[in-house]
């Protein structure tokens, strides 16, 4: 897959400022100047784009996808199976090899929906078990490959059956980390393999043994989620992992009483622990005043897009941030712009790049959209006019 080089996007405005020109070198912006011309107008220049005046946000990252489980593209798979995680979990086992997923055209065609939606940078995690070994990863690595150096991506390598429970999924782990894979995942220690102590020692161990950071799925709820968000705390300042594992979902942040929170987000901050969320509506959400107040940096994800988890989710980064947004009751301008940093390159850092404010040195990840500021992009969420990875032309719509 070819994708032009570009060396000047003129006549922008970056995160709402004025109109800008940004020249583009090597992948980085090089020069930020004021707009040489209003004047809308084709270039002749092939690696020059007029971008008309269009508000440019940097890319968007997605802090937490699961690249390689989608049906996207193959017939409308109706909702089957039993609810809950275990539930879904036997479900997608059931039914993934009749998919034929994970494939390398599958895991494409997700990338492909959130490249065109405005990201990238992308955590992914991948399915890592006793039916699939290696093969997930192996997928999204060649998907992926099609765009380079252009989309960032992250790879954890995520026990989605479990791990004390399938005896040798730990192995599989630490032969992941091994292979390449940026991240260890782990999946409810307490409801999932009934041994929170067991399966966090053994992935931590994995982490700190091959150099490699942690990523955690915790769904429990209240006293029993947060109590093992105090053994995640606990084994990451003993084996110094701090800025090195995120807590995915952590709805029991959202759900114990303040003072308990507020304790937590004060061990998670001086562990330089993150969290990430998928906006769930039909749970509270993380409490981004009381996050930001304590340190925890907080990134968005997309989770699964039609998979056999659920139908819904279209790739959209930016429809998640929104969702947040709304269900989280954020009307004032000042919330609304956090959102959307967190949405773009405030949160660069969880696929490990610099944070990105369309700066002189930042990484040429920009989109363009029809809005007048940053919040008004957020409430509406325009479609993208032009998405550029790392000086490069991924989509232009």
């Amino acid at each position: 897959m070819q994708h032009r080089a570009v060396t000047l996007i003129r006549n922008v405005r970056p995160l709402g400022a004025e109109s800008s020109d940004l020249a583009i070198r090597d992948g980085a912006i090089v020069a930020v100047t004021p707009a040489a011309t209003a004047e809308c107008a084709s270039p002749a220049d092939a690696g020059t784009i007029d971008g008309c005046g269009r508000l440019a946000l940097p890319g968007l990252v997605n802090a937490h996808a699961h690249v390689d489980k989608s049906w996207w593209g193959l017939p409308w798979q109706p909702y089957g199976g039993a609810g809950g995680t275990d539930g879904r979990i036997q479900h997608e086992r059931a039914r993934r090899d009749e998919l034929g997923i994970p494939s390398v055209e599958t895991s494409a065609r997700v990338l492909a929906e959130f490249v065109r939606h405005g990201t990238t940078a992308v955590r992914s995690h991948v399915d890592v078990d006793l039916g699939v070994a290696q093969r997930g990863i192996e997928c999204v690595r060649e998907a992926a490959a099609a765009y380079g150096e252009a989309v960032a991506l992250q790879i954890v390598a995520f026990p989605q059956d479990g791990v004390l429970r399938r005896p040798g999924v730990l192995d599989l782990l630490d032969e992941a980390a091994r292979g390449g894979a940026d991240v260890i995942g782990g999946l409810d220690p307490a409801s999932i393999d009934r041994d929170p102590v067991g399966q966090l020692d053994g992935i931590f161990a994995i982490a700190a043994d091959r150099g490699v950071g942690i990523d955690i799925h915790l769904h429990d709820s209240a006293d029993l989620g947060a109590f093992q968000i105090e053994l995640i705390i606990d084994r990451t300042e003993r084996l110094g992992l701090a800025g090195r594992v995120n807590i995915a979902h952590g709805f029991a942040i959202a759900q114990v009483d303040p003072h308990r929170r507020a304790d937590l987000l004060a061990a998670l901050a001086a562990q330089d622990i993150t969290m990430t969320t998928v906006a769930p509506l039909r749970l509270p959400q993380l409490p981004l005043a009381e996050l930001d107040a304590a340190g925890v940096r907080l990134g968005f994800g997309t989770d699964g897009i039609r998979d056999l988890w659920s139908p819904y989710g279209t790739g959209d980064l930016l429809g998640i941030a929104w969702q947040y947004a709304r269900a989280a009751g954020l009307v004032r301008d000042e919330d609304l712009r956090r959102v959307v940093d967190i949405a773009t390159g405030a949160s660069a850092p969880f696929i490990g790049l610099a944070p990105n404010a369309l700066r002189v040195g930042d990484r040429a990840d920009i989109v363009l959209v029809d809005a007048e500021n940053p919040m008004d992009a957020l409430v509406r969420t325009p479609a993208r006019r032009l998405v550029v990875g790392a000086g490069r032309v991924l989509f232009e719509g």
